[in-house]
């Protein structure tokens, strides 16, 4: 007969996984960050800035793993137990009342800058600019040569001949270009707590769902309000936001419907007034002096001489256009009124 031998597990590890579910169901917001990367001074500082927004805690990966199974499960959530797959690295948990995009900008907003490690994949184009370094001759100068960095000594002191990306995104940055990079006070990446999933209300967020650029979001947002403006003023929709300028186009066509068929209202009467005037004082100007009187003469010397003399023809041509119109209007305004 043999005996069942259970596994031994020690009573921290127990402890700490209670500690973890009792974390995890302490807020709605549940968010795996990684911490590998992140040196222990900085990593103090922005404990220290977040503090009063989101509670953080460091474990084993096992160790979270599990206390997320255990609370999916006795949460009745298993959509949860999928943020178990994105603990990986120095992973840690964070808990919090903000959403997961006001979470991860606060993240961003609190990473500072640092040097590049030899290995590391370079986050960007890493670049040195053109000037002096500040160092006296001696073996940096070989040190910045070795690695395609053009330099020369002027006016006693090393100086970088011009502008040169050394990396490109994506490439790996050797050793001796980190050496130098750090050597020069280039810090060309930023270091911080970075999310590697947040939980919420039944959805798992990624950083590319996350990462939102706001400037971009905005001027989506004025655009396509604009598109939706045009788009509902054309088609005369009745939105409380467009009304306004629908009435008043639908009052300016009216009136100039009303003006072209001499359709007479308080509104129209000035204009109509002033149209027949002018009609009247361009026929003044065919007949001879000696037809027309003293007030007629002065209000014709006072009256504004025609911008552009059109030829006959055209003015023929027009009065017809105009004639057909006036008809038409009449026709329409019939019906409006």
């Amino acid at each position: 007969m043999t005996t069942k031998v259970k596994p031994h597990v020690a009573p921290w590890k127990i402890e700490e996984v209670k500690t973890l579910k009792s974390l995890i169901k302490s807020k709605p917001v549940v968010a795996i960050v990684d911490m590998m990367d992140v040196p222990a001074p900085q990593l103090q500082e922005i404990r220290a800035k977040i503090r009063d927004k989101v509670k953080l805690r460091m474990s084993r990966n096992t160790l979270i793993k599990r206390a997320i199974k255990e609370a999916s499960e006795e949460l009745n959530n298993p959509k949860l137990a999928e943020l178990a797959n994105y603990v990986e690295r120095g992973a840690a948990i964070l808990v919090t009342d903000m959403n997961p995009f006001k979470l991860y900008k606060l993240l961003e907003e609190n990473k500072s800058p640092a040097p590049v490690k030899g290995g590391q994949i370079a986050p960007c184009d890493i670049k040195v600019e053109k000037g002096s370094t500040g160092m006296p001759p001696g073996p940096f100068l070989s040190e910045l040569k070795a690695v395609g960095i053009p330099a020369a000594i002027e006016k006693g002191k090393i100086a970088i001949k011009e502008d040169k990306v050394v990396v490109r995104k994506g490439e790996v940055v050797s050793p001796q270009l980190a050496a130098v990079l750090n050597k020069l006070g280039i810090k060309p990446i930023k270091v911080g707590l970075d999310i590697l999933a947040v939980y919420e209300d039944g959805i798992i967020y990624t950083p590319e769902v996350l990462k939102i650029d706001e400037s971009k979001l905005l001027s989506d947002i004025q655009t396509a309000y604009q598109h939706a403006m045009n788009l509902a003023f054309n088609i005369a929709y009745p939105a409380k936001e467009v009304l306004p300028m629908l009435i008043q186009k639908a009052f300016m066509e009216a009136k100039a419907l009303a003006l072209e068929s001499c359709y007479v209202t308080k509104d129209t009467a000035g204009d109509i007034l002033a149209k027949a005037q002018a009609q009247a004082l361009a026929l003044a100007k065919l007949l001879p002096d000696e037809a027309l009187d003293e007030e007629i003469k002065n209000l014709m010397s006072s009256a504004p001489a025609p911008a552009v003399e059109e030829k006959k023809e055209e003015a023929k041509e027009e009065k017809k256009e105009e004639k057909k119109e006036e008809e038409t209007a009449a026709a329409g305004l019939a019906l409006l009124f």
